[in-house]
């Protein structure tokens, strides 16, 4: 079994609860560690605080699959901001997953391991911020899934807080979204005979997961970007150009990334639904009281801009802001430059009425 180990950031750091975590689907895992880094220090009140949630396969290290949004005077600044990222529950970058050994019968979860939602990934990040004795967050801050997170946040925890900036999201997902994580699953599921069974925690696909992979890519750029970048050009191979970038991004992240992880994620974004047992979905958005910042990316293909704007129309002290670029749902990671002005402008105004309140 790969080792993701080796793939953590020596500078992450773990906190271990040893009660146990109940899940939304009733589930329980005896123990919960959490994986996650920090920069900056606390102000004396810990009102500098600025959580950065990640995306589906991402981790806790922001400063390198956000490279560019850490700078002086930049989207979080070290010297004035005290920054956290969590990997999220279910993920296989340190935090308790599927590739976690279950304490009660001493194998990795693998298939087992519980259902969860988004909420769930919320939940036990409070529980890390209690240990940090943090009790105020300036801004949150993430995109896709991510940018679920920022959104339950502001309905979970309100009184913490001030302000949430969700970036390519929308408040529930839609049939199209659903029916992309699907067919990537099924991808995997395809290669339960596999080296006797995908399912097994030491047994991995290969095949199954870089499929997904391709499948996503697809959705994760646009049209535009696509042509313009490969054309029809073909390689001396004979491979299309773009045919090779897909295989080589599925076999990137199978060198990265674990199947049981994916398939567990991707479900727990199916489940992404704002209005879930709270009520009708557009009064349940419309007693959002916390300023919330939207982020649309303009060629996304994933979550279209539509979206962003019903978000916009039903939250009441919301505005949408627009990345207009060719690159489709990953620009927020590849235009930070843009991006990291955005956030910075937003927290900055936030500062100044926050300062004009007091």
């Amino acid at each position: 079994m790969r080792d993701y180990r080796e793939l953590i950031s020596e500078k992450t750091r773990y906190f271990v609860s040893q009660k146990p975590f109940a899940t939304e689907s009733g589930g329980v895992l005896p123990e919960l560690r959490i994986a996650y880094r920090t920069w900056g220090k606390p102000d004396q009140e810990k009102s500098n605080v600025i959580l950065i949630c990640h995306a589906l396969t991402g981790s806790a290290d922001a400063d390198v699959w956000w490279d560019g949004m850490f700078a002086e005077g930049g989207a979080f600044d070290e010297a004035k901001d005290f920054i956290i990222c969590c990997n999220v529950l279910g993920s296989c970058y340190g935090t308790t997953g599927p590739l976690s050994l279950n304490p009660l019968t001493g194998r990795h979860y693998g298939p087992d391991f519980p259902r969860i939602t988004i909420r769930d990934m919320v939940h036990a990040q409070r529980l890390l911020l209690d240990e940090f004795g943090i009790d105020r967050i300036r801004l949150v801050v993430g995109a896709s899934l991510g940018g679920m997170q920022v959104l339950e946040w502001g309905f979970l925890y309100p009184k913490m807080v001030q302000a949430m900036m969700p970036m390519g999201v929308s408040g529930r997902h839609s049939s199209w979204c659903i029916a992309q994580s699907e067919a990537q699953r099924q991808a995997i599921y395809a290669d339960r005979d596999w080296n006797g069974g995908w399912y097994a925690a030491d047994c991995p696909p290969a095949s199954g997961l870089a499929a997904a992979r391709m499948m996503a890519m697809c959705s994760y750029r646009s049209f535009e970007n696509f042509q313009s970048r490969f054309g029809r050009d073909v390689q001396d191979d004979g491979l299309f150009r773009v045919e090779s970038y897909l295989h080589y991004q599925g076999r990137k992240l199978v060198d990265r990334f674990d199947a049981n992880t994916y398939v567990t994620l991707t479900k727990a974004m199916d489940m992404h639904d704002l209005s879930r047992g709270r009520g009708v979905y557009e009064e349940v958005l419309g007693s959002l009281q916390i300023p919330v910042e939207i982020l649309s990316i303009i060629s996304d293909v994933l979550y279209p801009k539509e979206e962003q704007e019903e978000l916009g129309r039903l939250m009441q002290h919301s505005r949408v802001i627009y990345l207009d670029e060719p690159y489709g749902h990953d620009a927020f990671l590849i235009d930070v430059e843009k991006v990291g002005r955005m956030v910075r402008e937003f927290k900055d105004e936030r500062a100044v009425k926050a300062h004009s309140a007091a």
